[in-house]
């Protein structure tokens, strides 16, 4: 499995971003999607999660009403759009994959993207 994490940049606050996380190497549909976040010196934190039949849970202490997470099983793609962007919103963005689980941890995901820099500024 190989994951492309997109779509990252400069924003200000208040401001919308939408990532993409491209998908190749197995098949799409089977696979729950997360997105984690690191920002520096902090712990990689989860942010969402869709499962293969399209539940969606969301880290909802920092992203509650903001963040919607999506998938399109044609594109083999799946999509994380941030909305009402804050500087703590600022990180390293990444993708992973799991065929069991859309869990929250980390290590429930077996297959990582390069991640995706997101920098709010104030």
């Amino acid at each position: 499995v190989q994951l492309q994490a997109s779509g990252g940049g400069l924003v200000r606050t208040g401001d919308s971003l939408s990532l993409s996380c491209g998908f190749s190497g197995r098949t799409f549909s089977d696979y729950a999607i997360g997105w984690f976040r690191q920002a520096p010196g902090k712990e990689r934190e989860f942010v969402a999660s869709i499962s293969s039949n399209w539940n969606a849970r969301y880290n909802t202490n920092s992203v509650k009403d903001r963040f919607t997470i999506s998938r399109d099983n044609a594109k083999n793609s799946a999509y994380l759009q941030m909305n009402s962007l804050k500087p703590d919103d600022t990180a390293l963005y990444y993708c992973a994959a799991d065929v069991y689980y859309s869990g929250i941890f980390p290590g429930q995901y077996d297959h990582w993207g390069q991640g995706t820099l997101v920098t709010v500024s104030s």
